[in-house]
């Protein structure tokens, strides 16, 4: 099995954590609106914001359009930011291995799905954010995951062959996909099966996380 020689990370419920409750009310409290309704609004149209076709402003004006709350300029702003707020809840552990990483000179990057406005306020929130060598956003190509371009184009950012780059995600669809180009690829819930699945790969020379297992 080849070593791993470098580590591509997605954003969303690996790097963070769970979505911020607290946000998510604030969201709700902004557009006068129910839970169900803004879950089956906010998702609709996500997958158009991280691909670019709707800006952050765009994303929030048609869901606001939805659900029959078109925003004023200043609901807006505050939607922008209760949403950044949801998606930057730290996953501590695993910041701490990506740090750890970049400290014994491992490349590391962000391979996510991301629209344009939610990239600018992780940025704002997590300094930890300029450790990583390289960052693919989906909103910037114009293709989100799973589409297979989209993981050649973090191989090549990188630096590494894929498979010689370990890549984690949370949801398998994308885990597939990555597979299907050549990634080592672990789909993550939680740190205990990460470690058990970190077994399976050569991570010779590289410091593992340093999160406990339960016997």
């Amino acid at each position: 099995m080849p070593q791993i020689r470098a580590v591509l990370f997605d954003f969303g419920l690996v790097l963070c954590g769970p979505p911020d409750p607290l946000a998510w009310r604030r969201l709700l409290l902004i557009l006068d609106t129910t839970d169900s309704a803004l879950h089956e609004s906010y998702w609709r149209h996500r997958h158009d914001y991280d691909l670019g076709v709707l800006s952050g402003v765009g994303f929030w004006q048609t869901v606001g359009a939805d659900l029959g709350h078109p925003p004023s300029s200043s609901e807006l702003a505050q939607l922008l930011e209760a949403d950044a707020d949801l998606w930057t809840k730290p996953n501590q552990s695993m910041i701490d291995w990506a740090i750890a990483l970049q400290s014994a000179g491992v490349p590391t990057g962000i391979l996510s799905n991301m629209g344009d406005a939610m990239e600018a306020g992780i940025f704002e929130r997590c300094s930890w954010l300029a450790g990583f060598r390289h960052h693919t956003f989906s909103h910037r190509l114009r293709i989100a995951k799973p589409d297979e371009r989209i993981y050649h184009h973090a191989i090549n950012g990188i630096g590494h062959p894929a498979e010689a780059t370990l890549f984690l995600d949370d949801r398998i669809e994308n885990i597939e996909a990555a597979r299907s180009v050549g990634l080592h690829a672990i789909q993550y819930t939680c740190d205990e099966t990460l470690m058990r699945s970190l077994q399976e790969v050569d991570l010779t020379g590289l410091p593992l996380p340093a999160f406990p297992v339960s016997d």
